[in-house]
Order: C-alpha cells, then sequence, then structure tokens
C-alpha cells in the first residue's frame, strides 16, 4: 500500500508502533497519507496535509489511489460533527475533515460508497472574521488532549490548526512548526485572527493560542478557553495568575 486514508472520525496516530505509546497526533476522516513502513499491523505514515509523521494500525484506514492522495482538497466538514452514510454503517465525521473526493451534485466521497450528509466549506475560500469567532466558540470547554484534534479532545496547536483550516488557511501541526510561519507583529500591532506563542524557561515554544479582539486569548490549556493577552503573556481571567509566557505573534492571515 502506498497511499492511505483515514475512515473512522479521528484516527490515533502514535509515537511507537504500540497501543501504549504516546499518541502524538489524529488524523481526521478523509485525510490522506503516505505508507512508508509496515511493521505487523501498525503503519508508519506521513500526512499528506501537513507532513507529520506517526504510527498507526490498518483497523483505521483503507488503501486509496495516488490521484485522490495527492490532489488539491477543495471541501471541509464544518460542523462539529457530520454524518457519513456507509450502505449499513454511519461515520459521525469532525470538524476538519477533508471530503475527499466530494461530488457536490451526488455528495459521493472519493469511494461511492461513502455518502456525506454533514456540512461543508469550500477550502480555497478567503479569511473569514466571523466565521473565525463562530468556530471559536463552538470549541470552548473542548477538554485538552494531547495530540488530539476534535471537540472530544483536543490540544493547542491541534486547536489552532484545525480552526484555521476550515478557514483556508494551512498551517503545521506543532506550535513550534507554526511559529516559523507567517511574519511576525509585535502585540500592539496584532490584530484579531494572529497567533500567538509562548516559551517555556529554556525559551523553547511549547504553546500556541489565537489573538482575538480586546486583548484575549483563545487558546486550549486545560480545555479551550478565553483569556486575557499583554505584553508577558497569558493571564487567566478566572484565577488572575500567569500561565504562559508570551513569545512572538504571527501573522498567518494574508
Amino acid at each position: 500500500m502506498e497511499y492511505a486514508i483515514c475512515v473512522v472520525a479521528a484516527a490515533p496516530v502514535r509515537k511507537e508502533p504500540n497501543h501504549r505509546s504516546e499518541m502524538v497526533n489524529q488524523l481526521l476522516f478523509g485525510e490522506t497519507m503516505l505508507v512508508l513502513e509496515e511493521k505487523d499491523e501498525w503503519f508508519k505514515i506521513r500526512s499528506t496535509y501537513d507532513d507529520y509523521e506517526g504510527w498507526l494500525t490498518y483497523h483505521l484506514i483503507a488503501p486509496v489511489d495516488k490521484q485522490f492522495a495527492e490532489a488539491d482538497q477543495y471541501f471541509i466538514a464544518s460542523l462539529l460533527t457530520n454524518p457519513v452514510t456507509l450502505p449499513d454503517q454511519l461515520i459521525n465525521a469532525p470538524m476538519g475533515a477533508i471530503l475527499t473526493g466530494f461530488d457536490e451534485e451526488t455528495r459521493l466521497l472519493w469511494d461511492a460508497k461513502y455518502k456525506y450528509h454533514g456540512t461543508y466549506r469550500g477550502m480555497k475560500k478567503p479569511f473569514n472574521s466571523e466565521l473565525l469567532k463562530k468556530t471559536i466558540h463552538q470549541w470552548i470547554n473542548a477538554p485538552y488532549l494531547w495530540g488530539g484534534k476534535t471537540f472530544m479532545g483536543v490540544d493547542c496547536s491541534g486547536f489552532v490548526q484545525t480552526v484555521y483550516k476550515l478557514l483556508g488557511i494551512k498551517l503545521k501541526r506543532d506550535a513550534w512548526q507554526q511559529a516559523e510561519q507567517g511574519h511576525a507583529v509585535s502585540l500592539e500591532t496584532s490584530k484579531e485572527g494572529d497567533l500567538a506563542f509562548f516559551h517555556n524557561e529554556s525559551g523553547t515554544v511549547i504553546h500556541v493560542g489565537i489573538v482575538l479582539e480586546n486583548k484575549q486569548i483563545a487558546h486550549a490549556s486545560g480545555k479551550v478557553r478565553i483569556d486575557r493577552l499583554d505584553e508577558k503573556g497569558i493571564l487567566n481571567v478566572e484565577t488572575g495568575k500567569r500561565t504562559h509566557h508570551l513569545h512572538s505573534i504571527a501573522r498567518v492571515i494574508q
């Protein structure tokens, strides 16, 4: 198998080929991948969306033609859950699922046994500030989960990547990778939709959030929440304590 596609709502991608190994990522329904290596029931894969690598089991994927795996994708699932039917089964595809091979008239996907019934958005549409606010609002209180990318559990960079995916902006998977995208702006010149990055004691970027109006920031820390942002970092609105130290701010919206 050269290329594969995720055929479950969200497939756990692990650091090593072991179920006890750390989950470093999730691939969402319809996302495609290059198969790098096979080891028993495990496949080492590289996502075609962001080049992120890891291990998952064969139960979660199916072979897919190269033409679908490498094609530009135009549509994305836009609600927190979106029904996909098979002849006798149902899959609840999460927000951010890619509708590979989607036909708007028939609603069939890359394989005609999959039919999409949810709402969707074109990935090539321009940035929409109102959609950003609406999308963030849907994620509030989603629990933090290392490696997660759905409202059932999400980490800071997974939250940011999935929200911006819906807005037609492709970001890398980890916070430190996202910090290398776009161009730097100051806190004073920052605006809604910019990304703020935060560092640990050694100066390494370990956290990311979305800049909002009125010096607020949306981020996944314990859960997806909105806190205060100042020149030093994040202040928890409930406790008044500083939780993260500001590293930089980047503008990824053209």
